[in-house]
């Protein structure tokens, strides 16, 4: 059985915040962090504690974003393919 406890207004809104040049974090209110690189999602923190990144290979710049993102992660990283993290922002 599982066991919602009630979420606060505060809770359910998402929360942008500016990582770097051309880099965000969204917060949604599923409780994933998805990072973009430009405008793109290019890799997420899950509820579940999971990583992913995309699969798709973009820029050497979109790369470097990535890795800064990741610095530190310590459990690995599933490379999904990108339409997955479209998915989760809602874009498709």
């Amino acid at each position: 059985m599982i066991t919602l406890r009630k979420t606060t207004e505060e809770e359910r809104q998402m929360k942008l915040r500016q990582y770097g040049s051309n880099q965000t974090e969204l917060s949604l209110p599923c409780g994933a962090v998805v990072f973009f690189s430009y405008e793109t999602p290019v890799a997420a923190l899950l509820p579940s504690g999971r990583y992913i990144r995309t699969e798709k290979k973009w820029s050497v710049t979109t790369s470097k974003h990535i890795n800064k993102w990741l610095t530190g992660v310590t459990s690995p990283v599933e490379q999904v393919p990108q339409e997955e993290l479209h998915r989760l922002v809602g874009d498709v």
